[in-house]
């Protein structure tokens, strides 16, 4: 007769496999309401401006609170998870989240709405932050890039699904319901996290010290500086954001120094010492500033270098997106089967190749000139992106799962942030010297071509970087298993 194999708690096995399932679903429900709550509104703007008769850089604001909100909490949520317990911080942000949503879908002027928009974002920090950490706790080292490969999938196919989801919804209920969607799946996604996220996740970290008020303020405030630098006058640098980036500065030299003279300090500023964890963030943030491009700079050359309409633009998009949903399952299977940090430095390659290929701009070859670059990109960071998160995640203790899960996102977010701003900058002027002399005010094919291979090419040369990043970060982790062994 067989006997169910127990563990020392006296689970049996399937019993433990149905409950990390449960688990797993929570926290994909989890990654995906965070990354709609992003894509879902963009495209709602033009109604708020008609709704509110507002201008775009007022209802801009609706995207760009949320953001700011993610960016400044992330890493404080994550250090108040690890000294307080990640179960009761994600259930709180899954609350937040949820509760905000009402809010937005119900809020009777614009400014009310950037306000609920702000929470949004707070709730979706506590999420995105402990969702990586909580990977580490419910599934084995073995499986951690198969997990990790799955939040990837949800998250990419909640950017996917927002602009079509969103587009329906305005079209049908009205704007407000790109809000209370979120509703019933908050609701969803609570019941699922209090059923199977342990308990045990509480720390030894708890009853050591207290929180540091003084560090979090300040990162806040140096992160909000940064990301208003990088996002107000939409890449056209002024007095206000070369002030703004001052502060930033400044800022980081002032949180350097709290951070040292605190007993129980936000981040461990020692663990920036690692250079494989150095490297990890690094490479996190260069990505992401590169990945940005796609967004910020295709849709120009699309529309005006292909010559393409703007429904068959939204189609040719949607390529990507797509492509990295379906590419991070098996990417995080190749993680788990062949070692992190060889899948990182394929995945880096893959990427270099396809922005290459984007630098090219070959503009006779039609939509094929983008579609295929795009899905060599989007190969090449579904794997990146997976192995990265799980040689860093892997590698964590478990009393500071949460805060390196917290900087693992905002080095993301950072890069998105620079992206935006900086891939647009060097798109717009490298288009413009290209037409310079023409007279037109609409951006010409051989303009958007030109502008497309400049900014690609720059994108090429920071993944290379990467790549070299990876490459020596490799070499040290090869240098040091065999000492340990």
């Amino acid at each position: 007769m067989a006997v169910a194999v127990q563990n020392r708690d006296g689970i049996s096995a399937p019993q433990q496999n149905q409950s990390v399932g449960w688990a797993l679903a929570s926290l994909s429900l989890a990654t995906l309401l965070s990354s709609l709550g992003t894509s879902i509104a963009s495209v709602g703007l033009p109604s708020l401006m008609q709704t509110f008769g507002a201008s775009f850089r007022a209802v801009q604001w609706v995207v760009l609170a949320y953001l700011l909100a993610i960016t400044t909490l992330i890493v404080s949520a994550g250090r108040l998870a690890d000294m307080f317990g990640r179960r009761p911080l994600l259930l709180g942000g899954i609350a937040l989240f949820t509760s905000a949503s009402v809010l937005c879908g119900v809020a009777p002027t614009l400014w009310l709405l950037i306000a609920a928009r702000t929470v949004h974002g707070f709730g979706a920090a506590l999420m995105m932050a402990l969702t990586l950490a909580f990977v580490a706790e419910t599934v084995s080292k073995e499986r951690t890039g198969s997990a990790m490969g799955l939040l990837g999938a949800m998250s990419a196919i909640g950017t996917t699904l927002g602009p079509s989801l969103g587009g329906l919804l305005i079209a049908g209920p009205g704007w407000r319901a790109i809000f209370l969607v979120n509703v019933p799946l908050g609701l969803l996604t609570f019941a699922l996290a209090w059923r199977a996220l342990p308990a045990r996740s509480k720390t030894a970290q708890a009853a050591q010290g207290k929180f540091d008020a003084i560090g979090t303020v300040l990162l806040a405030l140096t992160l909000a500086a940064y990301a208003l630098a990088m996002t107000l006058g939409r890449g056209h640098f002024g007095a206000l954001n070369i002030g703004l980036l001052a502060a930033t500065a400044l800022g980081i030299g002032l949180f350097a120094v709290a951070q040292k003279r605190v007993k129980n300090p936000l981040v461990q500023l020692a663990r920036f010492r690692d250079p494989q964890l150095s490297a990890s963030l690094a490479m996190s943030l260069i990505v992401a500033t590169v990945m940005m491009a796609t967004l910020v700079v295709a849709p120009f050359y699309l529309s005006q270098g292909l010559g393409l309409d703007a429904a068959m633009v939204g189609v040719v998009l949607s390529t990507g997106p797509l492509v990295s949903t379906l590419s991070a399952l098996l990417a995080g299977r190749l993680s788990d089967r062949f070692g992190t940090n060889r899948m990182t430095v394929a995945g880096l390659t893959s990427l270099a190749a396809g922005t290459f290929l984007l630098s090219l701009a070959l503009t006779r070859l039609g939509i094929v000139s983008y579609v295929v670059p795009i899905t060599v990109t989007c190969f090449g960071y579904a794997l990146f992106q997976t192995s990265n998160n799980a040689a860093v995640m892997s590698g964590v203790g478990a009393g500071e799962r949460g805060v390196i899960s917290g900087l693992l996102n905002l080095s993301r977010n950072l890069g998105l942030i620079t992206g935006a701003s900086l891939m647009g900058a060097i798109f717009a002027v490298a288009s413009a010297a290209a037409q310079r002399g023409i007279g037109q005010e609409i951006l010409t094919s051989v303009a958007a071509a030109r502008g497309m291979q400049v900014t690609f090419q720059t994108a090429t040369a920071l993944v290379l970087v990467a790549l070299i990043l990876a490459l020596l970060s490799a070499r040290a982790a090869a240098r040091i298993e065999p000492s340990v062994s």
